[in-house]
């Protein structure tokens, strides 16, 4: 009440709850005008190691899996209503349950397990998908030949496979590798770029290549695939493509050309493929100047730096015929 004024208590409280009831009704309507345009959650880096015991001879797979699904509802998120919500806690124990009950083939193949399983499980989720990382473990071999249950931790680079489906969709599977680190100090070179006003670098016929490979492939179709040596397969179309013959090597004309090729010659060897693609940044190796020491360097000595780098992407897929 202003100065003076009596306050009248029933007046007051009436009006406050008719504006509480007001703002009430504000915040319904705000809220009813929001799109969710995106939802899903899961479980992160869930990680197991699966041993197959074949008699004295074991066989072994250490995964880490992050699953995420998307439920038909959204009254999880508006409303606070959990009744359709499946806990990420039960996707954990989900993952352990499955590789028991399954195996681990292949990083592919489980995803595959994983993400049927929640589609034909659960009729409130109508998309899972899976990210799968394999540690890289290899059998110890020695003079004795290869040991039945010991293994080296060789980390070449890390293999992993991203798995999707859509309630009544077809399976989204993908293999790939990354840190993927390779160098080599001859045959390569960078020659006839555009230049202008502000270019400094000068061209190279003889200088070093490193680069940090990351491939990411898409599979046409999932039934009667051989995921391991689709892998391998394309593991060595990079190396092959990067390095050349042992004997002499092979010229790279620039990082986008490697890359190319790499894709096209993993196309070509494996037909289930539909799509390569690839990440080669540069890792520079710049020749140490050693003139103020009164010393030459003809390629021997140089300075690792990784920033600023260069970053070259590329994306290959089979051109199909016109009709």
């Amino acid at each position: 009440p202003f100065p003076g004024e009596l306050l009248d208590l029933a007046r007051f409280s009436a009006v406050t709850v008719v504006l509480v009831l007001h703002a009430g009704t504000s915040s319904l309507r705000m809220a009813a005008s929001f799109t969710l345009t995106s939802r899903s959650y899961g479980k992160d880096a869930v990680r197991l190691l699966r041993v197959q015991r074949d008699g004295s001879v074991h066989h072994i797979a250490e995964l880490s899996v992050n699953m995420e699904i998307s439920l038909r509802s959204e009254r999880d998120y508006r409303y606070g209503d959990n009744s359709d919500v499946v806990p990420t806690d039960t996707t954990k124990n989900t993952i352990y349950a499955l590789s028991k009950i399954h195996g681990v083939k292949d990083v592919e193949t489980f995803g595959l397990i994983l993400c049927k399983h929640y589609i034909a499980t659960y009729p409130q989720v109508v998309s899972a998908k899976a990210h799968l990382e394999q540690a890289p473990w290899q059998r110890i071999t020695s003079t004795g030949g290869p040991h039945s249950h010991a293994f080296v931790l060789i980390p070449e680079c890390i293999r992993f496979a991203e798995v999707s489906l859509q309630r009544g969709g077809v399976p989204a599977v993908f293999g790939g590798l990354r840190d993927l680190r390779v160098l080599k100090t001859t045959q390569s070179g960078f020659e006839g770029f555009n230049k202008d006003k502000w270019t400094t670098l000068p061209e190279a016929t003889d200088r070093c290549f490193s680069t940090n490979v990351f491939v990411k492939y898409a599979f046409s179709r999932t039934e009667g695939v051989n995921f391991d040596a689709a892998w391998l397969a394309v593991k060595n179309a990079v190396l092959d493509n990067f390095a050349g013959p042992p004997d002499r090597g092979l010229y790279s004309s620039s990082v986008q050309k490697t890359m190319y090729d790499a894709c096209v010659m993993s196309l070509r060897r494996i037909p289930e493929l539909c799509n390569v693609a690839m990440e080669m940044p540069n890792i520079h190796y710049f020749p140490v100047d050693l003139a103020k020491l009164k010393m030459s360097n003809h390629n021997e000595l140089f300075q690792p730096s990784d920033e600023p780098r260069g970053s070259i992407k590329v994306a290959v897929s089979p051109s199909r015929s016109k009709l």
